[in-house]
């Protein structure tokens, strides 16, 4: 009998070797919310240990991508999607073609324009295609402060009110919703999410957490939100319980290697069982 009570989710984004972010973390995180992740990979990122960890990424044909979108979507319609690193403005056209085309609703936009530990834009001209053909589509955009800087055209961001001052802006753009995902690097000593629906800010803070085992933190609080979103609930209930999922992921990250340690993505779900038990 077939189980149609499971939540389709998919993840447009790139996919990193290590296993911590990208489409990976996507997929463990929609596992965790006991929904069923499919992929379209848009581009292969790998980090070199010999080079300093040095990050190469590696696009995929963008015809390639249409045809895995194709793939994904002969299966009937998408509870949820979200989007990563995007490889080009071509896959960025398709896209956003992809969503018209098959009315996608509960579409999550995280603008990935810099790999964790690299500080060069990754390949600049996506971010105005990002602009002008996902945020108008978004349900919900969930760029990191860097990110909310390059989409508002400010500085990067580092205090609440400059957080503000880009939600609303980047909502102008066309984004339903905006969470900025401030984190540990915001000014202050609160780990701050900020959340914008265009008439009101709810702020999400937590103690900040002195770790260096954070990577994928910010793609498994995006596909956590896209997760919940797909599973019925509202965009602030979403939202928060990101917050709680990815805090608890970096609680419990660990050291892959001497550049870089993940995010635990099953360590909400065994937080929960273990105060219910």
């Amino acid at each position: 009998m077939q189980n149609t009570a499971i939540k389709k989710v998919l993840t447009v984004a790139g996919s990193d070797s290590s296993g911590g972010a990208g489409l990976q973390a996507d997929l463990k995180t929609f596992q965790e919310y006991g929904t069923f992740g499919f992929t379209a990979i848009t581009s292969i990122v790998t980090m070199d240990p010999d080079q300093g960890w040095n990050h190469a990424v590696h696009p995929v044909n963008s015809e390639l991508v249409r045809q895995q979108l194709k793939t994904v979507l002969s299966g009937g319609p998408l509870d949820a999607m979200k989007t990563g690193m995007l490889g080009s403005t071509e896959i960025i056209e398709i896209l956003s073609e992809t969503i018209d085309e098959h009315d996608i609703h509960n579409v999550v936009i995280d603008p990935v324009m810099v790999c964790k530990g690299e500080d060069e834009v990754l390949q600049p001209e996506n971010g105005q295609a990002i602009r002008e053909l996902l945020l108008p589509r978004a349900t919900i955009v969930t760029p990191n402060l860097f990110e909310a800087g390059q989409l508002a055209g400010m500085r990067c961001l580092s205090t609440v009110e400059e957080m503000k001052e880009a939600a609303r802006i980047i909502h102008e753009l066309g984004a339903k919703h905006v969470v900025i995902k401030g984190g540990k690097s915001v000014k202050g000593d609160k780990a701050i999410d900020l959340l914008f629906n265009g008439s009101e800010f709810t702020l999400f803070e937590n103690v900040k957490l002195e770790t260096s085992h954070n990577h994928g933190a910010g793609c498994t609080f995006a596909a956590a939100i896209t997760a919940g979103l797909a599973k019925g609930m509202p965009v602030r209930d979403a939202v928060a319980k990101a917050k709680l999922f990815a805090t608890e992921g970096i609680k419990n990250g660990f050291a892959f290697n001497s550049f870089v340690g993940p995010v635990w993505h099953g360590a909400y779900n065994k937080a929960e069982q273990r105060m219910n038990s």
